[in-house]
């Protein structure tokens, strides 16, 4: 098991993430800001320019996971976790992807009062400097405050059990946290867990268009980017009833027939992907405004219906080509075989 403790910098994450560890048996302290430190040593100055956090960079969210996976199981028992994480793509990242290992992550939040946070920011010793972040000074948490509330009224405060921590000691705090866990208060993270695959997967996304043939696209809360609605064919499942299934699961639509196929295309492995065959489906027309009352679904962040021009800044380029070819195959009623997005024979 996974505690994650959140809150704003400087809400005192881990002072008590170090009394935590003393409170829960057989706990060990895995503080994120390790991997933070090691990008200078990994990455070109040049790349780290880029971004503002190191949680921008995908590096880092990757090394995060896996660095937390490989120290669960090499001492077992429960990871304590002090990090803050204000973008919400990012949590269904890193949370998704552990559960995908079948790791119960329990989501917690720490708030003290916003007037109690900047004493306690304006009030201690200057932060450390990483060469990975930039300067991390008192201001540097302090213009971090606006977003740590913008993402508290946007999901964080719905997803994380809160604990107000204004009047409370590092080791007060800690004793609030070890209850939660005990008493389930601190709910295991109800994250979609799909498994990471070991070998070539087999998979069926199915295009659905509103009256203005536009497509529909989802933004899925355990993975990050957008997709068609769609998932992986289960063994023995008949790839065309899988993408029905997976629609209902993901939105809630209820497909009556079984669509047709538009493309199949042959994604080669890319690791650390390993490739496979991906289906693409016509599902046909949607009712836009039934549709508006079902999504989104609850394995969903987000969806829309977009363009085939708004859905290239969506998509990665394998899939915006899989669909580009899908829209052309169902303009001429063909179906088309792609490799790597390009369509053969024809």
């Amino acid at each position: 098991m996974i505690v994650w403790i959140n809150g704003a910098f400087g809400a005192g994450k881990t002072s008590a993430a170090r009394e935590l560890i003393e409170l829960i048996p057989n706990s060990t302290l895995f503080d994120p800001e390790v991997i933070g430190g090691t990008l200078p040593h990994l990455l070109p100055s040049k790349r780290l320019d880029e971004v503002s956090d190191h949680q921008d960079l995908p590096i880092w969210r990757r090394l995060v996971i896996d660095a937390a996976a490989a120290l669960h199981t090499e001492v077992g028992g429960t990871l304590v976790v002090p990090m803050t994480l204000l973008r919400q793509e990012y949590r269904d990242e890193i949370f998704g992807s552990l559960a995908a290992r079948r790791i119960p992550v329990r989501h917690v939040l720490l708030d003290p009062d916003e007037t109690i946070l900047r004493e306690r920011i304006t009030g201690r010793p200057p932060l450390p400097v990483p060469p990975d972040a930039g300067p991390r000074t008192q201001q540097w948490a302090l213009d971090h405050i606006e977003p740590y509330r913008a993402a508290r009224a946007g999901w964080l405060d719905a997803d994380a059990h809160r604990i107000d921590t204004s009047a409370l000691t590092p080791y007060e705090t800690a004793e609030r946290l070890a209850e939660a866990v005990r008493s389930d208060a601190a709910r295991v993270s109800d994250i979609v867990q799909t498994p990471e695959p070991t070998a070539e997967t087999l998979a069926a996304g199915v295009l659905l268009f509103d009256e203005q043939d536009r497509v529909l696209l989802v933004d899925p809360t355990y993975k990050a980017g957008w997709e068609f609605p769609g998932g992986i064919v289960e063994p023995g499942e008949a790839p065309a009833r899988a993408g029905v299934r997976e629609v209902a699961e993901e939105t809630g639509i209820q497909l009556a027939d079984l669509p047709g196929l538009l493309v199949a295309d042959w994604e080669p492995p890319n690791p650390p992907g390993y490739g496979g065959m991906r289906f693409l489906f016509d599902g046909g027309r949607l009712d836009s405004g039934a549709v508006r009352m079902l999504l989104p679904g609850p394995e969903l962040r987000g969806w829309r219906f977009v363009t085939e021009q708004e859905a290239a800044d969506l998509l990665p380029s394998v899939r915006y080509e899989r669909l580009r070819w899908a829209l052309r195959a169902r303009e001429r009623g063909a179906v088309l075989y792609l490799e790597a997005g390009v369509p053969l024979g024809g």
